[in-house]
């Protein structure tokens, strides 16, 4: 089965479209770097509304918003292979390093773990990725954005990388079938993988920023 999709480069981008990027990275990065160690928790939520906020704002302006019906069952399809693969070497991982453990989810945590992969999805899809494509090419724009993804999470290693490899699966597979769900589900389902197969001196804890050096 092959991606299937227009070929082409993005049209550009005004100066003002392109800021939303580098207002999210800002954002993201002040926050893990800079003012989580020294503010209340609940600044998190600040942050994390502004992203989403800076997000909606660039979807609008690009009429994008990732929940087009006809590439859902393809996406799906792609996002599904992807996942099991994924899933089966973090599984492999954890029972050679015995580190697969029992964890159990309330529906809360579910719905708060979708929330979160959806959010981070829509930033990565909607503006990162078709900013990086529109200021590159179609093709370079893909690696661009997952390089800028996975600089969120640094100075985590494990995160970093894995981010970096899942991010330039799902950008691949959104470019080529633009809908949020399935690649959302993928990043849920694989969050969970990782937080049940792996412990905490693999994952570091999943923090990042200067919370990882703490």
């Amino acid at each position: 089965m092959e991606l299937a999709g227009a070929e082409g480069d993005a049209a550009p981008l005004t100066p003002e479209e392109m800021i939303v990027s580098a207002a999210i990275l800002a954002t993201v990065l002040t926050y893990t770097w800079l003012l989580a160690p020294v503010t209340p928790r609940w600044m998190a939520v600040v942050a994390g509304a502004l992203v989403i906020a800076l997000g909606l704002a660039r979807a609008w302006r690009a009429h994008e918003w990732g929940l087009a019906w006809p590439p859902f069952l393809p996406s799906l399809s792609w996002n599904a292979a992807f996942t099991a693969a994924a899933a089966g070497t973090l599984a492999i991982a954890g029972w050679q390093r015995h580190t697969w453990h029992a964890r159990s989810l309330t529906t809360a945590d579910i719905g708060v773990l979708l929330l979160w992969a959806l959010g981070q999805q829509f930033a990565l899809q909607i503006t990162l990725l078709r900013e990086a494509q529109a200021t590159t090419s179609r093709s370079a724009g893909v690696p661009v954005a997952a390089l800028l993804f996975a600089a969120l999470h640094l100075p985590n290693p494990f995160l970093t990388v894995v981010t970096f490899v899942a991010a330039l699966t799902w950008c691949r597979i959104y470019d080529r079938y633009p809908n949020l769900v399935p690649v959302t589900l993928s990043h849920a389902l694989l969050t969970i993988v990782v937080l049940t197969a792996l412990d905490d001196t693999i994952t570091g804890r999943l923090r990042v920023g200067i919370a990882f050096l703490r």
